[in-house]
């Protein structure tokens, strides 16, 4: 799972490398607007991408790990509703 994220965020983090270069070397001689319009797109890819690289999946069970503290899991498994409080 972290692999297709990786990829994923490297794909669009060329894309908007290459956006760039497009825009200013090549598209700009023909249409200025059109560069900077390509450059807005490219902007706005890197959030995203860093977004996607960073979300968590359902099967990554990072959330519910033990911290090592036992008396600080007890606690959360009781408001987690994993155990019956102690009574």
């Amino acid at each position: 799972m972290y692999a297709r994220r990786r990829h994923l965020y490297f794909a669009m983090m060329g894309t908007c490398i290459t956006l760039f270069v497009l825009a200013w070397g090549v598209v700009r001689l023909w249409s200025v607007p059109v560069a900077v319009g390509m450059c807005v797109v490219a902007m706005v890819i890197p959030p995203v991408a860093a977004m996607v690289a960073n979300r968590r999946g359902p099967e990554d069970r990072w959330w519910d790990d033990p911290s090592g503290d036992p008396e600080s899991d007890t606690w959360w498994d009781e408001l987690d509703g994993k155990k019956k409080p102690h009574q």
